[in-house]
């Protein structure tokens, strides 16, 4: 394993945890978009359904696992435990928009024609949109707690990272996955309005706000 992506990896890892802190802490999700959620925990449910079926290392298996049950206590923690903070009025991004056209992406353009590997090939897709619903609250609300920014940061961090992963492997090993590498990069990209945002004002002391 490369440092680019262990260090990514973290970088994930502790996007999760700061926004469940921040939720179990503060005892609300206000600012924090539940469908942004719920397609995280679509994208860890497909993507790791080889759980099911093949082992890897323990790292490996236990990142899974620790992916997917945070997704989902963070969807439970939303909907269910704080509901009452949730901000349904602003979190109203079409989601219908994403997950429809991702799926038929994923059809046409996959490693393999199996129903598992489309089913990777659809996280891969998804995870690389499933932060809009998340940036349209915040451009609707006109700006973010620091805490939150904090966790998207991480979280655009975490693709970065990723991306030089990519770079990584195919100089150093010869492996490449132009679907894995193209979807980071829109990902990446989506965050670049946010990264420069974070950096002249939040890190500065300042609020964050999106614009319209």
């Amino acid at each position: 394993m490369n440092v680019f992506r262990l260090t990514g990896d973290l970088s994930h890892l502790a996007a999760i945890i700061i926004l469940l802190l921040k939720i179990w802490k503060s005892r609300s999700c206000a600012g924090i978009s539940g469908k942004s959620q719920i397609l995280f925990a679509v994208v860890f449910t497909t993507r790791y359904l080889d759980l099911l079926t093949s082992f890897i290392s323990l790292y490996n298996t236990s990142m899974k696992l620790i992916y997917i049950g945070c997704a989902y206590a963070t969807v439970y923690l939303i909907y269910v435990k704080f509901r009452a903070t949730y901000d349904g009025n602003h979190d109203s991004f079409r989601v219908e928009f994403l997950v429809v056209p991702v799926g038929g992406l994923a059809v046409l353009i996959n490693h393999n024609f199996s129903l598992m590997e489309i089913l990777w090939t659809f996280s891969i897709y998804l995870e690389s949109v499933a932060i809009l619903p998340q940036l349209f609250m915040i451009s609707k609300t006109g700006e973010a707690e620091t805490i939150t920014t904090h966790y998207l940061f991480c979280l655009g961090l975490y693709r970065a990272l990723y991306l030089l992963n990519w770079i990584w492997r195919y100089y150093f090993e010869g492996f490449l996955d132009m679907i894995a590498i193209l979807a980071g990069l829109v990902q990446t990209v989506l965050y670049c309005d946010f990264f420069y945002l974070y950096v002249t004002k939040v890190l500065k002391g300042k609020k964050l706000s999106l614009p319209a």
